[in-house]
């Protein structure tokens, strides 16, 4: 049996070892500027830490993938506009995105591993 848990919220894991505060801090970075900066602070920090902190590197790949979904509903809702039910999805999109970076903060700060719910795995 798994230790495994999921909610609306996502699926939370316990980590495989206690992460350095360092690698909280990044990892919480990756979440947390995401929320201002969107895919690019989760993929600077996946780029320069994958190979250093597998804790870091997978908060910031799951961040970094969650963005990329997000990005692409983004585009989505824009197209929608012009049936004006994209104006909504774009704000929801939002919510959406302020709502699950601070879950995964929260989270992430616990030293748990994070995964976003309905999020498409691009980047292995």
């Amino acid at each position: 049996m798994s230790d495994q848990t999921t909610s609306l919220l996502g699926t939370e894991e316990p980590s495989v070892y206690t992460p350095t505060s360092d690698e909280k801090t990044m990892a919480l970075l990756s979440h947390l500027l995401a929320i201002f900066f969107g895919f690019i602070p989760p993929l600077v920090i996946w780029l320069i830490k994958k190979d250093e902190s597998k804790f870091v590197g997978e908060h910031s790949k799951e961040s970094l993938n969650f963005q990329i979904t997000l990005a692409i509903a983004t585009i989505i809702s824009a197209i929608l506009i012009f049936i004006l039910i994209g104006i909504f999805l774009i704000w929801a999109i939002q919510i959406v995105r302020i709502v699950l970076c601070i879950v995964a903060t929260i989270k992430t700060n616990e030293g748990k591993m994070y995964r976003y719910p309905l999020t498409l795995r691009l980047i292995k």
